[in-house]
């Protein structure tokens, strides 16, 4: 009987992987730590996650184990530069996710070392996703991912609110995995290949081109559920206001990044021969979250939910960049991916920094005459939202600007101009927010920002930092040029 023999990869293989491995290894140690540290030394756990998150961003940054455009693990595995430049902002932004989560959770009594440790494998399935150069990386990556966002957003068992949304996002997450399986599965019986190199390259000739357009159409409908674009959207609202503030800030800003470079991965490469075909979905998906995000998110008073549909119209712009194709959408998709990464860890920051232990201040009404009590926090929320909103000299007018012309220069005139009207409208409820700030009396007792310094820098670095790129942002464009020259 002939026995299959699977040959151990040579260390030379492995060196693009040290990133990965470095993580990974941390995350089993500290998992191992935390069983012998008492609650009182959990700070511990935090600290060192943190520590890691930064080391391996250095590591990518330095060029450790870099080539170029290596690929090892026969195709598996790809280290390029956009992968490099997604991985360093996703490091660097899920450890500031990790400066706001200490604080909150402690203060419940939430806080468990395996917190920090399942934000690190989360970010390890970011970084598989994000380097994947075949199907089997791209579903071992997303699901890695997906499982820590569940555990992690059902970290308060005492919540039905939280129960509820984990439950809601891992069946419908089951179910969109399920549509992405289905699709590559279809591509495969159609192309005879997992390798997504291997894919493009069949993708002209198929045997059975009808196949491989119902594998990609599937593929879209899986993408479009783990970005929240509409109408896969249902899971979103619920699970950001259901899961505590700290948990949505991480599972609404980084997992964005990998999301974007799956579509890349998947469409932008493996199914380029095709783009004829999928640019159109990606368009309708556009101009449909950016109806649906905006209107919907007109009309609510909590906090959290108004900010769950503006994700959705956010993906919407996201989405016009990868629309309109080509290496300048691209680029300009992936500037929007970042800056919205960005904005979204302050958005959710602002309301950790006024929450306390029995008021969660999650509703719009909570911020009213913020001004009067507390001028800096004000003036940082004013640069979040005004960010947000597309105002310039912030950051997200830049990525906005970004994407309509790619938009534009790709074909997409419609798609632009329903861009440029839906900006305008959702304009109106993060302005709102500065209207409440400014010129409303408090109702109630009125709210105080926490008395926690280390938490009020942070939250200022981060509201600070989108006016910074916002007037400088020339250079992160230039990164994310490079990444697709």
């Amino acid at each position: 009987m002939m026995q299959a023999t699977l040959a151990m990869p040579a260390a030379t293989e492995l060196l693009p992987l040290i990133p990965e491995l470095v993580l990974v290894g941390a995350a089993f140690a500290l998992l191992m730590l935390d069983l012998f540290l008492k609650d009182s030394q959990r700070v511990v756990t935090h600290v060192l996650s943190i520590a890691v998150l930064l080391v391996v961003a250095g590591l990518i940054a330095a060029g450790v184990g870099a080539g170029e455009n290596t690929t090892v693990l026969n195709g598996m595995f790809v280290r390029d530069t956009m992968a490099d430049v997604l991985k360093v902002c996703a490091c660097l932004i899920s450890a500031l996710a990790l400066l706001f989560v200490w604080p909150y959770l402690r203060e419940r009594g939430l806080y468990k070392g395996e917190v920090s440790v399942l934000v690190l494998f989360a970010v390890l399935g970011m970084m598989l996703l994000t380097s994947a150069g075949s199907l089997i990386m791209v579903y071992l990556g997303l699901e890695l991912l997906a499982l820590s966002s569940y555990a992690l957003v059902a970290i308060d068992r005492d919540s039905k609110l939280a129960s509820e949304a984990a439950m809601k996002y891992f069946v419908l997450g089951a179910l969109a995995s399920g549509l992405l399986l289905y699709g590559m599965s279809l591509v495969y019986g159609a192309t005879g290949s997992l390798d997504l190199a291997t894919i493009r390259e069949a993708a002209p000739g198929a045997a059975q081109p009808l196949l491989l357009l119902t594998g990609v159409v599937f593929m879209v409908a899986g993408i479009s559920f783990k970005f929240g674009a509409a109408p896969f959207h249902m899971w979103l609202p619920d699970v950001y206001q259901g899961a505590p503030t700290p948990i949505t800030l991480f599972i609404g800003s980084a997992p964005k990044l990998a999301a974007f470079a799956m579509v890349v991965r998947l469409l932008g490469f493996g199914a380029s021969p095709l783009a004829a075909q999928w640019q159109p979905m990606l368009a309708v998906l556009a101009a449909l979250s950016l109806v649906l995000g905006n209107v919907i998110a007109l009309m609510q008073l909590n906090l959290k939910r108004m900010l769950a549909y503006s994700t959705i119209s956010h993906v919407g712009f996201l989405f016009l960049g990868l629309a309109g194709g080509g290496a300048e959408g691209y680029a300009a998709a992936m500037f929007y991916a970042i800056s919205y990464a960005v904005m979204a860890t302050a958005a959710f920051g602002a309301i950790v920094l006024l929450s306390r232990r029995g008021f969660e201040a999650d509703n719009i009404d909570d911020f009213k005459g913020l001004n009067a009590r507390d001028p800096w926090s004000a003036g940082m929320v004013l640069c979040v939202m005004a960010s947000l909103a597309g105002i310039p000299p912030f950051l997200g007018f830049w990525a906005k600007l970004a994407v309509l012309r790619a938009a534009i220069n790709g074909g997409m005139l419609w798609l632009a101009l329903v861009g440029v009207v839906f900006a305008v409208i959702g304009a109106f409820y993060y302005l709102r927010v500065i209207k409440v700030m400014y010129f409303d009396e408090p109702v109630g007792e009125p709210v105080l920002p926490r008395d926690d310094r280390v938490l009020r820098l942070v939250f200022g670095v981060n509201a600070l930092a989108l006016l910074a790129l916002g007037l400088f942002w020339n250079p992160l464009m230039a990164w994310c040029q490079g990444a697709f020259a």
